[in-house]
């Protein structure tokens, strides 16, 4: 082989690895999508909504409540079949396996053991690895092609009371996680190649939320949910860069992600409203000062989406509700009682999709105005907890026990 010829081999090859890390613009490849923010942008609703969806291939992935990562033409699970918690990589328009990884799980008792057995806690792809947190607290990092496992952290003893249901994230090659039990946890930042620790902040046990990056004046910071707090900790030492009480009452839990608007933090939990609080940073210190408080508008399961100065949700009155980004005002609140509080709002474009765990997809206007219901369809007769994953019009639906490729025509 010639010495060009050897050189173009090289330029070949490094192209398609590098092609091959690139994300899709409409991929999903982590809880609430690559920005974390639940947004889509390749749908195109139908002119005229049909009443059921067309089902293109259905598989068993085991039981949770985790929604699947989709990245270019594979699809993610993450569930529980018998004592196993089992990955899977499937191909994104047949739904055959492609590869699959299993750990031997604890056991689960009490409530969760009934209805929510399986991991919650969604895959995170990037860079050619996926990387899932078990519902006691196993991390692993898998090579996304093969499935081999490349680190599996497996040494956490304590998990909340109803168990782990945060989704890493990875920040400038670190997955950072919040690991720990009632009261006392850690926020880990892990070499997203080789696991070793880089850095770990002590304090609050996890809550049920999953962290949102947020960056002002150029500090990237996450913000999280934990057991009875919101907190910021710094992405390159794992500081502590400010905290607000936000304690449970109740049987209130803190589940929803927090929304970020530019350097405003917006937070919910059930029974405590929603909150926006401006992050502004003086010397090397940060301060989050209130801007606005709405009493009424909380949520239990379900973090709202952000959508053109509107903040769309369902609450934990079981009502979809709009409210005005700016003021913290209520817009509209309709008054049909979904009967659940858990719920996924999808952010589609001219639409948003919203999955109830009811099971039915339900297409509403974004409008400032009043609630505008374009579509009711039945998806499932299991239980559904996971979001609605929308690639095009082609769209992934994880019940309980299976996932299901549906399009919209």
């Amino acid at each position: 082989m010639s010495r060009l010829s050897r050189q173009l081999v090289v330029f070949v090859g490094c192209t398609i690895l590098v092609c091959a890390s690139v994300l899709r613009a409409d991929d999903w490849p982590q809880w609430m999508g690559a920005d974390r923010n639940a947004k889509v942008t390749n749908f195109k609703a139908p002119a005229a909504w049909p009443k059921t969806l067309t089902a293109k291939w259905k598989v068993t992935v085991g039981s949770g409540d985790s929604t699947p990562a989709l990245v270019k033409d594979k699809l993610y699970t993450f569930g529980r079949q018998d004592a196993d918690e089992v990955t899977m990589c499937l191909d994104a328009a047949t739904g055959k396996e492609v590869w699959s990884d299993k750990y031997a799980a604890t056991a689960i008792t009490g409530p969760s053991a009934r209805a929510h057995a399986g991991p919650r806690s969604s895959p995170t792809v990037i860079d050619g690895h996926v990387i899932t947190l078990g519902i006691s607290g196993v991390l692993s990092c898998l090579d996304a092609a093969t499935g081999k496992v490349e680190w599996r952290k497996d040494d956490i003893k304590t998990a909340p009371q109803f168990f782990t249901s945060m989704s890493p994230i990875v920040v400038d090659g670190n997955v950072i996680a919040h690991l720990g039990g009632r009261n006392a946890g850690t926020v880990e930042a892990l070499d997203l190649k080789t696991g070793d620790v880089k850095w770990k902040w002590t304090g609050d046990g996890p809550g049920y939320a999953s962290p949102v990056l947020l960056t002002v004046e150029g500090v990237k910071q996450i913000v999280t949910q934990t057991d009875s707090s919101i907190v910021s900790i710094g992405t390159a030492d794992g500081k502590l860069l400010w905290k607000l009480p936000f304690a449970t009452t109740g049987m209130g839990y803190n589940a929803a992600t927090p929304i970020v608007d530019g350097s405003t933090v917006i937070f919910t939990g059930q029974a405590r409203g929603m909150t926006a609080v401006k992050v502004t940073k003086t010397g090397d210190t940060f301060t989050a000062t209130q801007t606005w408080k709405n009493a009424t508008m909380g949520t239990q399961f379900n973090t709202p989406v952000l959508k053109d100065g509107f903040i769309y949700g369902l609450s934990d009155k079981s009502t979809f509700f709009c409210v005005k980004a700016a003021t913290g005002e209520t817009a509209w609140s309709d008054a049909t009682n979904r009967r659940t509080t858990y719920g996924a709002i999808v952010d589609a474009g001219s639409v948003l999709l919203a999955m109830p765990s009811t099971s039915t997809l339900i297409a509403f206007k974004p409008d400032g105005t009043a609630y505008s219901e374009l579509a009711t369809i039945t998806v499932s007769t299991a239980p559904v907890f996971a979001f609605p994953v929308v690639d095009g019009n082609n769209m992934y639906i994880r019940d309980d026990t299976s996932v299901s490729m549906f399009v919209i025509q």
